[in-house]
């Protein structure tokens, strides 16, 4: 809901809790701060810690936007600082940080171990260094970083990272508990950080099944950041299910313009499939399955599991998503890649089983 009424629209208190800047405000100190460090960068006037600011600056955006550009812009500028500075930690930690968002967990921990090596902060490298061990499922190893990290300094951000581990574990009363104290550790001003943590308190109930709740969750984020993209997709993810057909749609057409996420053509081809609308599903299949094709030849570790899941869905091609999800397990082994490859190995079967009919 926007209007000036809505206290996201206006900052102040929402949810009735910590009061922050208007998420509309938040998105334009951030480009504004981009834009600062941009015409210094042009100037020659960033070192290397700048230069690594602005690159996370950069990521921030993309992910706040669903835009693929600047993950890849900001991957493109970490490996330049690396070539500049082979021997400077900050820079070594911002290609970790750019590698792992694609997905090369490997080389992220490569890059993370000559950082620790060239003397880089440990409680920084240790953090990164966490962050990747859960993607890939190693959640053990993950746990014992996070809990040292914890009860080194507990703020927002540790026991954030607990949480969001513990969730994607499975340790739903824990991760509760740690979302609560994190938001408490909160002192910041901006909505960005909270709109994160809910996101991510969300996919834990989401992946529990509970959809009021992940809808709730969802609904926290998009308030605190109303153009927070991945809320907004995941929303219309949960309305869909809901039966709330029509809410899904009208969440979804602007995300297929504002970004170059092929998920959001993707729901939509498959929503508008479920209600009957082909033609409309079909012009948008397409339009995913091309950005899909494009987006898996240049990074085929990030874009494995979201194109297995459309080739699952509104691809309607099994035998595609079966071969995606196998890449996908082999590049982490998490809870999810397990269920994503069980679940194509069940599709193609079904498909040779009706075959055989």
């Amino acid at each position: 809901m926007t209007g000036h009424s809505d206290p996201a629209a206006t900052g102040g208190v929402i949810d009735g809790e910590l009061p922050t800047t208007a998420g509309v405000l938040a998105l334009a100190n951030l480009q504004a701060q981009i834009d600062g460090q941009q015409r210094m960068a042009l100037a020659g006037g960033l070192d290397v810690g700048g230069r690594a600011e602005l690159i996370e600056l950069v990521a921030l955006r993309g992910h706040i936007l669903g835009c693929i550009a600047d993950y890849e812009w900001a991957q493109a500028r970490a490996e330049q600082l690396t070539h500049d500075r082979p021997a400077d930690g900050a820079a070594l930690i911002a290609r970790a940080r750019a590698r792992a968002t694609f997905h090369r967990f490997t080389d992220a921990l490569g890059d993370l171990d000559e950082a620790r090596r060239l003397g880089a902060d440990p409680p920084v490298v240790d953090a990164e260094h966490a962050a990747i061990l859960q993607a890939v499922g190693r959640y053990d190893e993950a746990l014992t970083f996070m809990r040292e990290a914890v009860k080194r300094r507990a703020d927002f951000a540790s026991v954030a990272a607990l949480a969001s581990l513990c969730a994607e574990s499975g340790d739903v009363a824990t991760a509760e508990h740690l979302f609560d104290e994190s938001r408490d550790h909160y002192r910041g001003v901006s909505p960005i950080p909270l709109a994160q943590l809910y996101f991510r308190r969300a996919q834990m109930w989401l992946a529990q099944g509970n959809l009021p709740r992940g809808h709730s969750w969802l609904s926290a984020a998009h308030r605190r950041l109303p153009a927070y993209a991945p809320a907004q997709g995941h929303l219309a993810e949960v309305e869909a299910a809901l039966g709330e057909t029509d809410s899904a749609i009208a969440r979804l057409h602007p995300l297929t313009i504002s970004s170059d996420d092929p998920d959001y053509p993707a729901q939509l081809a498959r929503i508008l499939s479920e209600v009957g609308r082909v033609e409309e599903a079909r012009e948008w299949r397409a339009r995913a399955a091309a950005r899909y094709d494009e987006l898996v030849t240049r990074h085929p570790e990030a874009f494995a599991d979201h194109a297995a899941e459309f080739w699952l869905n509104a691809g309607a091609d099994p035998h595609r998503a079966l071969q995606l999800a196998r890449k996908n397990l082999e590049v982490r082994q998490t809870r999810r890649a397990h269920e994503l490859l069980a679940h194509a190995t069940r599709a193609v079967d079904g498909a040779r089983a009706a075959g055989r009919r």
